[in-house]
């Protein structure tokens, strides 16, 4: 990646019908937190995935089953003691301590994040979350809600969450982003997006 060419150059070969979930820079010896579209979040120690060329296909992350995607990647560090914020497309969420996440052995299905279900719906993103910052909330029809996390509720990795939104009919939720916090006189020196 030293020397990018104008038109871009191949970070990873993608088969047909996969799509890049995300990338994250890494010291080499954190945690990767892989969280799945059916509620299931994987951990493991990133020394366990081989260094290839940039032309390579990679390594099995996460096992999915017929129809699943992979939609959040997480670096974590050893000391990771923050929260995941998770949203599903019927406007549910929650924050759960990144503690409740077991490491586990790369390849595996991963341990039940959050519940979907016909109530929930898909989850359609999960961020690390810190103490102060808010979270924008964006549905299909271009409606944004900003909230605080601290307003969002702490629960337990089995759980289904509550109400963050309520998207309009026909609506879902289709994105959420971590922000900093507004000053208290309601100005943001550098807004900075996670």
């Amino acid at each position: 990646f030293a020397r990018p060419l104008r038109i871009g150059i191949i970070a990873a070969k993608l088969r047909d019908g996969d799509e890049l979930a995300g990338a994250v820079l890494s010291d080499g010896a954190q945690d990767l937190l892989l969280v799945t579209d059916r509620g299931k979040a994987l951990r493991f120690d990133e020394r366990t995935v081989r260094t290839v060329g940039r032309g390579a296909y990679g390594v099995r992350g996460v096992r999915l089953p017929d129809g699943a995607r992979v939609i959040s990647l997480a670096a974590l560090g050893a000391e990771a003691d923050g929260e995941l914020l998770l949203a599903t497309a019927n406007g549910y969420g929650k924050r759960t301590a990144l503690d409740a996440f077991p490491r586990k052995g790369r390849a595996g299905q991963g341990v039940i994040a959050i519940q979907t279900s016909e109530r929930n719906g898909p989850v359609i993103g999960a961020v690390e979350a810190a103490p102060g910052q808010e979270v924008m909330l964006i549905t299909s029809g271009g409606t944004l809600v900003r909230t605080r996390i601290d307003e969002i509720r702490v629960a337990g990795r089995n759980t289904q969450g509550v109400r963050l939104i309520k998207p309009r009919d026909g609506e879902l939720l289709t994105r959420l982003v971590c922000v900093d916090a507004l000053d208290d006189d309601g100005d943001e020196d550098e807004p900075v997006v996670h």
